[in-house]
């Protein structure tokens, strides 16, 4: 009998055809997707104590089942300034009260939006041992099920049945007892825990407490600069002095809104901002009313604070200039780190090729010289992806170096990368003749 299979060295002792069947060598560093963003809530109904996950589809069609109220209620002017640009949102909310109830169920969630859920039982026309058991959320019916008993109903989108009670005929029995809970530093830190082990790009605060912004800002040095967790947060009124913080200046001034209302919008915007691409002079398309009364010393003074801000461009509200908090510049850490799109830049190269690796190569690829190509190769052409979509210029493949570590276990990457920026700023000499 002849020899066959796979080799993994030239081992073999009987004849035959021993073949391996690999892949063609190609990259698998991509750019990955943007617009995925991360805020806690002070919310009348949803989720206790979980972070749950919001596309915009969904947003737009189920938003009565997720936050309780329909997509146009104002509300939502908040989440709807957000969804203009992200794509999907990591929500938390902040305050869990008591849920409102009645003889037949429980409110699915807590918070006085439970209080607008109501029962009706009617006979069935057709068969009369049977009721037609009716959910209406805010007078409207959301659910009708036809059964014999309680034990038969399934839970809806609103209510958990209790499958013991008695059914019997009830023109509209309402719930009571929702209430919304305080919100609580506490509340914050167990949002910021629960968060760790997602995937986003910025991450938006709207507390105007300082406590609670420190606390977001301490988050969020400690994931970027210790655990290699790249992403921004956008901040209200806060100088933190860090590329990972984005200082808003601007102040809401709708009635019932907190004047950091602003952030709801800048935090989709940032999370969905090409990797290419800047938000500086993009326009304000969503609902609040921004405040924009600044001359233009106050602006110059702001951005050398490391504010970003919104100001008048005839009647549209634009960003000034798409910048961070931070303005301290070293030797070691140059005025380009204030630049949002440099920080793109280097966030999505730093998180992509961290995935390449963690997926393709760690564990699973030998460090030696062949290994170190292999992950040599996979930079460059991710580098020369980058470069096509000129988010980066002048690249030169020589200058990517991967070697090997201080062990066995280590490789060393320099990858030198000269991020690109939007134009800003025209200095024109017009000279006539």
């Amino acid at each position: 009998m002849l020899g066959g299979g796979t080799f993994l060295t030239q081992n073999k002792v009987l004849p035959g055809s021993y073949i391996n069947f690999v892949s063609a060598s190609s990259a698998n560093a991509s750019i990955s997707d943007r617009g995925y963003c991360a805020l806690a809530l002070d919310l009348d109904w949803g989720v206790d104590g979980e972070i749950f996950t919001v596309e915009s589809g969904d947003f737009q069609s189920d938003s009565k089942i997720i936050f309780g109220y329909s997509y146009t209620s104002d509300k939502l002017k908040g989440l709807r300034d957000l969804f203009i640009n992200a794509k999907t949102l990591y929500c938390y909310r902040l305050n869990s009260g008591d849920k409102a109830s009645n003889t037949f169920g429980t409110a699915k969630y807590s918070g006085i939006r439970g209080n607008d859920i109501k029962i009706a039982i009617a006979a069935n026309v057709d068969d009369t041992s049977k009721f037609d058991v009716t959910t209406y959320f805010d007078g409207t019916a959301v659910d009708t099920q036809t059964v014999s008993a309680a034990s038969e109903l399934a839970d809806n989108d609103f209510v958990v049945f209790d499958k013991t009670a008695t059914l019997a005929a009830t023109a509209a029995a309402p719930m009571t007892g929702g209430t919304n809970g305080e919100v609580t530093g506490d509340s914050y830190q167990a949002f910021l825990d629960k968060l760790e082990s997602y995937s986003f790009n910025t991450l938006g605060c709207l507390s105007t407490d300082d406590t609670v912004k420190s606390l977001f800002v301490a988050y969020t040095k400690r994931l970027r600069d210790e655990m290699g967790v790249k992403f921004q947060t956008v901040l209200y009124n806060d100088a933190a002095d860090y590329e990972g913080i984005i200082n808003l200046k601007n102040a809401v001034t709708d009635d019932g809104w907190d004047e950091s209302s602003l952030v709801y919008w800048l935090t989709g915007a940032e999370a969905s901002c090409a990797v290419n691409k800047s938000n500086t002079n993009k326009t304000y398309d969503g609902e609040f009313t921004v405040n924009t009364d600044f001359k233009q010393s106050q602006l110059e003074t702001m951005l050398k604070a490391g504010y970003l801000v919104f100001h008048k461009v005839g009647d549209e509200v634009h960003v000034l200039d798409d910048i961070n908090s931070f303005v301290s510049a070293t030797v070691d850490k140059s005025a380009d780190f204030s630049s949002n799109q440099v920080i793109r830049v280097l966030d999505q190269i730093g998180n992509d090729i961290a995935v390449l690796f963690n997926t393709t190569y760690l564990g699973k690829v030998q460090n030696n010289a062949a290994g170190r190509l292999s992950l040599w190769n996979e930079i460059v052409t991710y580098n020369k992806e980058l470069q096509d979509l000129q988010a980066i210029e002048d690249f030169e493949s020589k200058d990517v170096t991967v070697e090997a570590g201080s062990d066995k276990k280590s490789v060393v990457v320099t990858n030198p990368v000269t991020p690109v920026c939007a134009m800003s700023k025209l200095y024109m000499t017009v000279i006539v003749q």
